[in-house]
């Protein structure tokens, strides 16, 4: 697969969806989206005239962020008001010469900013979608090869038991894509609810993203609709580290501008009110993201998940793994956590430890086999690993939502 904006390159992309609207893009505004840790963000919220978007790219341009763009005319022509394809017998739909020509305008119109990273094909596409949609990938590997084409999927919510496995292969082996992205926000409308199947969907989606080979991606909640909570910073920290202990390679923010409310679902402030004014989710999500998550990102970014457990996991989640041991960690105890284990090809292990808690701190030791002599604990703060007091055990003490990266050598 050749080298493509985002998913290539040592930095761990962060990015957000529902930027600021037409009227707030502005420089001060995407400095404010830099200053937050944010790597790229997707177009959206009425950024839909070739000219605003071309305004956002441009401030993009100026603070080093980058784009996918998202519901330009052209490209929602391309997937979602047309079938694309050569049999002409099909109603609504366009030729292959014409999507390419489609394409061709969308990089005339966008290609000179260097902020552009790629095109935004399609939200959420079921099976019926997925021949358009890989035809498009298709004409943007083509006609704009130097862009990421991207498709975020629908999570399994509502759909036939055994048939979400079945949709996220259908999908690689029609679109190829070149990663998978998926939204789910399991923080659910009651406080300290959740959605415990949220951990299934990600067992799922990280199942098939190995056996293709492709980086996985995920949508965090960031925003209260009248379906589920506004969320606190522990939550979101707690929806980013479970996302990384599965093997995630992205993060996205579900939104990051207040949805209008002539929208419907009652959208409440995200990081950002309808004002422009910033909340607590946004220094959270700054916090989050310029103290943890592009430090522990880098390191996470190039390594392989090589095995998920979830040890005295409190509820009762489908096809999650519980705790076993192994050469390199052979005994837990305490509070309950998930393990994300990783390795890159070579002697040792990475070991993320995540606080199965998003509202209490914890407390949990763990005693490492026979495969492990040396143990450091990556600092953040100094981007380095510290080796720890005792090479046989360590007490990992987490806030709500925390986690700790071991390597284990």
């Amino acid at each position: 697969m050749p080298d493509l904006p985002l998913i290539s390159g040592p930095e761990f992309p962060i990015g957000l969806y529902w930027p600021p609207p037409p009227e707030f893009t502005t420089l001060a505004r995407y400095q404010e989206i830099a200053a937050a840790g944010f790597t790229f963000l997707i177009t959206g919220n009425y950024l839909g005239d070739g000219t605003i978007i071309g305004s956002a790219l441009q401030q993009a341009d100026a603070v080093g962020l980058k784009v996918l763009v998202f519901e330009d005319t052209q490209l929602l022509n391309l997937t979602r008001w047309f079938t694309l394809g050569d049999d002409r017998s099909a109603p609504m739909s366009i030729s292959m010469s014409d999507g390419a020509e489609l394409i061709r305008r969308v990089e005339a119109a966008y290609g000179p900013h260097p902020s552009l990273a790629g095109y935004n094909l399609f939200d959420e596409p079921d099976y019926n979608k997925f021949d358009t949609v890989g035809r498009a990938f298709q004409l943007v590997r083509q006609n704009a090869p130097a862009r990421l084409p991207y498709c975020n999927l629908l999570p399994d919510l509502g759909r036939a038991p055994g048939d979400y496995p079945n949709y996220l292969e259908r999908f690689c082996q029609v679109v190829q894509p070149s990663l998978l992205s998926f939204d789910r926000y399991p923080m659910t409308s009651a406080s300290g609810s959740f959605d415990v199947d949220y951990f299934t969907n990600w067992v799922d989606f990280r199942e098939v993203g190995l056996r293709h080979n492709l980086p996985t991606w995920t949508y965090i909640q960031a925003v209260g609709t009248n379906w589920y909570r506004v969320p606190t910073t522990a939550e979101m920290l707690f929806l980013i580290n479970v996302s990384l202990a599965y093997g995630c390679k992205g993060i996205q923010y579900f939104t990051y501008w207040q949805p209008d409310p002539a929208r419907g679902e009652d959208f409440q402030p995200a990081l950002m009110d309808l004002n422009g004014n910033q909340t607590a989710r946004y220094q959270g999500a700054r916090t989050i993201n310029t103290t943890w998550l592009r430090q522990v990102g880098r390191e996470l970014k190039p390594l392989v998940s090589e095995r998920v457990m979830h040890f005295e996991e409190p509820a009762d989640p489908a096809r999650i793994t519980e705790f076993s041991p192994d050469a390199f960690v052979s005994t837990v105890a305490g509070d309950p956590v998930i393990l994300g284990q990783f390795t890159s090809g070579a002697p040792g292990r990475w070991l993320l430890v995540v606080n199965r808690s998003f509202s209490a701190a914890s407390t949990t030791s763990l005693w490492f086999g026979p495969a492990v002599s040396s143990v450091t604990l990556f600092d953040p703060g100094s981007q380095t690993y510290r080796p720890v007091r005792d090479p046989s055990t360590v007490t990992v003490m987490l806030p709500a939502g925390g986690a700790a990266l071991y390597r284990l050598q």
